[in-house]
């Protein structure tokens, strides 16, 4: 199976990053990973601003983003993504320690297209993530500019 092509994952816990790393490297799943530790450089990423503003102004493929960050939190990231038109159909999947209920409905509010509970376990999380990206990379159809240049 071939790579989804670029993933930004929005993570500040060091071992989860290490984890979906693994992951997606054991499965071949991202030809890139682009990490941001906290909101605010996530939005800067998007945004090709500050420290990416010498970056090709394509979207990710897919966003894998955590709820409980720093600076900006991931429903406001989610929030601004998806009020934005050049932003907005990014594909994006919540890996949260969340077990909330109100975290869930927020997020399906603002459009995420998954959202995954981070299993404990580091079988469990591989697993999901290989789920993941069989989904991502088999079953959906990525929107226009995603892969290539933005419009």
């Amino acid at each position: 199976m071939s790579g989804l092509g670029r993933v930004l994952l929005v993570e500040d816990d060091p071992k989860d990053v290490e984890l979906t790393l693994t992951a997606l490297a054991e499965y071949n799943l991202a030809n890139e990973v682009v990490i941001t530790r906290d909101g605010e450089q996530a939005l800067d990423y998007l945004y090709c601003r500050g420290e990416f503003s010498a970056r090709s102004n394509d979207n990710p493929a897919v966003m894998l983003l955590d709820l409980k960050l720093p600076k900006v939190d991931g429903l406001e990231v989610l929030q601004q993504i998806r009020s934005d038109e050049r932003l907005k159909l990014i594909p994006v999947v919540v890996l949260t320690s969340s077990h909330e209920e109100r975290d869930l409905v927020r997020s399906y509010r603002l459009g995420v297209n998954a959202y995954v509970v981070k299993p404990v376990d580091f079988h469990e999380f591989v697993n999901a993530i290989k789920e993941l990206g069989v989904f991502w990379a088999v079953i959906n159809q990525p929107p226009p500019g995603s892969l290539g240049k933005a419009q």
